[in-house]
């Protein structure tokens, strides 16, 4: 019999995120969560526990380290999660408040089908290029700070995912193909720690519009795999896209074994959140602080190339 409102671990594991044996390694790690346990003496997480995994999972997804925060109490651990929300941060020429307040609130309503003919309506007044930068770049970092401060659930921030991806998509098959002897030829793909896949279709669509020749496969493609997929699509640049979620030393090891293996003209450009990405540098990887750097990385590397 499971303690009333209690979770068994494979509930909580569904319902946190977190795997069976990460709660089973914090426990005797860090000495939490501290389960109950059922009269069958299996692991039973109250709902206190569970609402605190929920928080950590979260933080450690922008990068912060389980050791440092798994012990801390709940009140630090929220102070911790609104010091890493600490508003938009729109920057000059990035749409109003009130045309992403708008967005959001079509997502918290659950009005997909409205979120979709907005975000359509934007791309179309804005063009691709300012819709990527001025309006999906702020809202993301909208719809991540509510999500980090528990205002949206995670099905939320997938149909968020979901509307964006469909719609530039939709607006990428419209972008004029380039000939096939266009260049570069763009590879554009993630780790296989890293499981989204939006900011790479925004790279992609910002390298369209610069008639690059892209070529994608998705997220979670194993490091001896780009290699293979860039020899046989003779790629001049693999564009890898990151999230906090990556352990850091995932990201820089991954980005040594690849620019390690991969052919030595190959150019390797990550992007993204990833806070390692700065602080850790890899020798002959291109860091793209940010989305509107793309145009110049592309004229830097036409102009290299001739």
């Amino acid at each position: 019999m499971t303690p009333t409102g209690a979770q068994s671990i494979a509930a909580t594991e569904r319902d946190t995120g977190l795997s069976k044996d990460t709660l089973r390694v914090w426990e005797r790690r860090y000495g939490f969560p501290a389960p109950l346990r059922d009269s069958s003496g299996e692991r039973a997480y109250p709902p206190d526990q569970i609402a605190k995994l929920r928080l950590v999972k979260r933080l450690v997804d922008v990068g912060h380290r389980p050791g440092r925060i798994v012990a801390m109490p709940l009140l630090q651990l929220q102070q911790l999660a609104d010091a890493c929300s600490t508003g938009a941060r729109e920057g000059p020429g990035d749409m109003s408040g009130e045309d992403l307040d708008e967005c959001l609130g079509l997502l918290r309503a659950h009005d997909v089908a409205g979120l979709r003919r907005r975000l359509g309506r934007a791309c179309m007044h804005l063009g691709l290029a300012r819709f990527v930068t001025e309006l999906v770049a702020p809202l993301n970092t909208r719809v991540g700070e509510a999500w980090m401060r528990g205002q949206l659930a995670v099905f939320e921030e997938h149909a968020y995912t979901e509307c964006v991806q469909v719609v530039l998509r939709n607006a990428i098959e419209r972008v004029p193909e380039p000939g096939p002897e266009a260049r570069p030829r763009v590879l554009l793909t993630t780790f296989p720690e890293e499981p989204h896949g939006l900011g790479l279709l925004m790279a992609e669509a910002l390298l369209a519009l610069d008639a690059a020749n892209c070529v994608s496969l998705g997220v979670a493609t194993p490091i001896w795999d780009i290699v293979l997929a860039a020899r046989a699509h003779a790629s001049d640049i693999v564009a890898l896209s990151f999230t906090g979620c990556m352990n850091p030393s995932q990201v820089v090891e991954g980005l040594c074994e690849l620019r390690a293996k991969i052919l030595p003209h190959v150019e390797v450009w990550a992007g993204g959140a990833a806070p390692a990405l700065h602080r850790r540098p890899v020798p002959g990887v291109h860091a793209v602080a940010a989305l509107g750097q793309v145009h110049d990385e592309v004229q830097r590397w036409r102009i290299g190339s001739l």
